[in-house]
């Protein structure tokens, strides 16, 4: 009875589409022609970076308004985990490519996550208004990157368009119906609400805030919201406008402020109307984590560790970060130091933050999208301690190379570059003494530094002050001619001797 009751309940419901491709082919001006607002223009440097969900009306074939939720995710390489998210939190996937630059790396990385949580697909070819749009290049390259467009070997439906000009929007977002109709996506307003967390925060007025976007049931007033470990009640509902609503169901993102722990971005929600079963979940869930982390310490393998502490905006962009920082440390570009953070967190950077670092530490404080309070930058002014902040993801990775550059401990080769022959020894005064000798091998440079060896061992060392070929001063002599030379030593200088000039290089 209650299958046959859970059935008559299921009603459609609204397609989730996410949007992926590579940075700058035109995801946010696609949403911003979709939504009448603007997005690009609030990103630092045009970037998205962090996934936002909003809803917007298209009206369907018989004319009736239907409703799409669109997530937005970021194009940046380093937003990868957050663009993978999207997609299997997504129902549709809007693979873009510009028809100016073609296929890009983040185009396939983009396509290969579609093709693995296996959602239904389309293809929007944009900016077919600029003057170097190639449509016909764009889909050879699509087909060389296994994406067979309808009527070009394959049956993933696409449509061209201009995100800027709004051409083909509408047949897009036509298209988005259509599919959504042949998948049948389908929710039950009876059931408590569940789905995922979009995004999470912590605001200075509200406490940590969660973005959340349902995928199945209704939300009300009243309810107490689950994440993992982390909850709250649903005193304070907003729609993605910033509305407040007395309820919300499937499909529809909505905020959710008062949580007790930072969510995890990406965590399954689910809401209870009776506040002793959310608990008794939340205990569950606690029992089932896993305890038995292995985590080798860094300094173990010999090499210098440079202390990071790291505050951003939201977890997605901590999490972005992360693997930035991560990334560094697997291409390996500096064998002997690592980056490893020491401390993490969402919200502007505090006066405990800058107390937790010890003095030793020489520790690399950053702010993502972040400021730090008037008491955190008084103490590190006093503690000579640098913040850096930064609202652009790939400028402080290039920071960051440069600074563990800067860093990295120094190890002193010595080059020999010369060797010669002691023939002759001459007068000697005080430091100073006249030799004559034959370069062997390499050459002998004026102001240059030796080695003094006598019988293959370093007995001194000297610097050459005066450089005579053929009694003519000069400042090199190469192998195989004979020199007199004037060589300042607190050591002696006998025939037979052999001196090594050679240069100190840090590496």
């Amino acid at each position: 009875m209650q299958e046959k009751r859970q059935k008559e309940n299921k009603i459609t419901r609204p397609p989730v589409v996410v949007i992926m491709g590579h940075i700058d082919h035109g995801k946010s001006t696609l949403l911003d022609y979709i939504r009448k607002t603007n997005v690009t223009e609030n990103e630092a440097g045009g970037i998205t970076q962090n996934i936002s969900a909003y809803e917007v009306i298209h009206k369907d074939e018989e004319g009736k308004d239907k409703k799409i939720t669109f997530l937005d995710t970021p194009g940046h390489a380093a937003f990868s985990k957050m663009r993978e998210r999207g997609a299997l939190i997504a129902d549709i996937a809007i693979l873009i490519v510009s028809a100016e630059d073609g296929v890009k790396p983040q185009t396939v990385e983009a396509w290969k996550t579609i093709v693995e949580t296996k959602i239904p697909s389309i293809v929007a070819i944009n900016k077919i208004d600029k003057p170097n749009a190639n449509i016909e290049k764009t889909k050879n390259e699509l087909a060389e990157n296994e994406v067979y467009l309808e009527n070009y070997g394959g049956k993933i439906p696409y449509v061209e368009i201009s995100a800027k000009t709004g051409t083909g929007v509408d047949n897009l977002l036509s298209l988005i119906l259509i599919l959504s109709e042949m998948e049948n996506f389908t929710g039950n307003t009876e059931e408590d609400a569940s789905g995922f967390v979009i995004e999470a925060d912590l605001d200075s007025k509200r406490g940590i805030q969660a973005t959340l976007l349902i995928k199945n049931g209704t939300i009300k007033k009243g309810m107490t919201v689950v994440v993992e470990d982390s909850t709250t009640s649903t005193r304070i509902i907003q729609d993605f406008k910033g509305k407040m609503i007395e309820n919300a169901s499937f499909s529809s993102p909505i905020r959710l402020c008062g949580f007790d722990k930072l969510p995890r971005v990406g965590a399954p929600f689910k809401t209870f109307k009776n506040k002793k079963d959310a608990l008794e979940y939340m205990e569950c869930f606690k029992g089932k984590e896993i305890k038995n982390t292995n985590t080798k310490s860094s300094d173990e393998t010999g090499k210098k560790l440079i202390p990071i502490l790291l505050k951003a905006d939201v977890s997605g962009s901590l999490e972005a970060i992360e693997k930035e920082i991560a990334k560094i440390k697997c291409q390996g570009k500096v064998e002997n130091a690592e980056f490893k953070i020491i401390t993490k967190g969402v919200g502007p950077i505090s006066e405990s933050d800058i107390k937790n670092i010890s003095d030793g530490e020489n520790a690399i404080i950053i702010g993502f999208n972040v400021k730090a309070d008037k008491s955190a930058e008084e103490i590190a002014k006093k503690r000579n301690i640098s913040i850096s902040f930064f609202d652009i993801i790939y400028k402080m990775t290039e920071w960051l190379e440069e600074e563990m550059e800067k860093r990295r401990p120094r190890v002193e080769t010595v080059e020999t570059t010369g060797r010669a022959k002691i023939i002759r020894a001459f007068s000697r005064t005080k430091e100073r003494q006249i030799i004559g000798g034959k370069v062997i091998e390499g050459q002998m440079l004026l102001n240059g530094t030796v080695k003094i060896m006598r019988r293959e061992f370093e007995i001194g060392r000297g610097k050459i002050v005066n450089l005579e070929k053929s009694k003519v001063k000069t400042s090199t002599v190469e192998e195989g001619l004979e020199f007199g030379m004037m060589l300042e030593s607190k050591i002696e200088v006998a025939s037979g001797d052999v001196i090594e000039l050679f240069s100190i290089a840090q590496k």
